[in-house]
């Protein structure tokens, strides 16, 4: 009789994880896995139990998603939780790079005027009145800051706000929104500041040196000479 070696069945207090082989064929690995699931729902108490599928370095399409998750639903008590893999597609690598790359721009923000970047900023210029600066990492100004910036775009809470000259009229991190202090002169000189959400969840602008005890990975340059 032939021995099933290609899914693993582990309990857990979260349900059960499944461990697929990925060096098996997906229609072997489909009958084992519809094998063993039987056996199991029989086996268990008649409640739902949440399942998640780990398929290590095999690759699956939407439909073979979308397979086993039917595979495992027709189990009376199972349901799908997550399937995760260590394969990604080439488009999402791309994404991935272009969200974790420093994208430089020298230029002059004018009112009315949008740059949006996927990952930081590095801003060589003023954003003037009106213009915004959208980043879904960090922003770099080495410029003036009197319009709208907006870090953390998709929800990256640890991202930051720098700029030569602090002047906003408006600062966005992920979902918090603050605006600079209204007391600032135009004649005033300022050292380079950072904007970062705090401990309470609300944004905070102060010197550029706090960044380092703050964020000290901030930096994506690793080792030296």
């Amino acid at each position: 009789m032939k021995k099933f070696q290609n899914v693993t069945i582990k309990g857990t207090k979260d349900g059960l994880t499944l461990h697929l082989d990925d060096s098996c064929s997906y229609e072997d690995l489909k009958k084992e896995l519809d094998h063993k699931l039987s056996e199991s729902s029989r086996s268990r108490e008649d409640r739902l139990i949440s399942v998640h599928v780990q398929v290590g370095n095999r690759y699956l399409t939407d439909e073979q998603e979308e397979e086993l998750k039917d595979l495992v639903r027709q189990k009376k008590n199972l349901v799908v939780d997550s399937i995760s893999s260590n394969v990604i597609t080439k488009e999402e690598a791309e994404k991935i790079k272009k969200e974790n790359e420093i994208i430089s721009v020298a230029k002059i923000i004018r009112s009315g005027q949008v740059l949006q970047v996927p990952g930081d900023l590095l801003l060589v210029g003023d954003v003037n009145p009106g213009g915004t600066v959208i980043a879904g990492g960090n922003i770099f100004i080495m410029g003036a800051l009197k319009g709208i910036a907006h870090a953390g775009f998709y929800g990256d809470k640890e991202a930051i706000v720098t700029a030569s000259t602090m002047k906003p009229s408006q600062i966005r991190i992920s979902d918090c929104i603050t605006r600079a202090p209204d007391q600032y002169q135009d004649d005033e000189k300022r050292e380079m500041e950072c904007a970062y959400i705090n401990d309470s969840d609300q944004i905070t602008i102060d010197r550029l040196q706090v960044l380092m005890h703050l964020r000290p990975n901030i930096t994506r340059l690793e080792g030296g000479y």
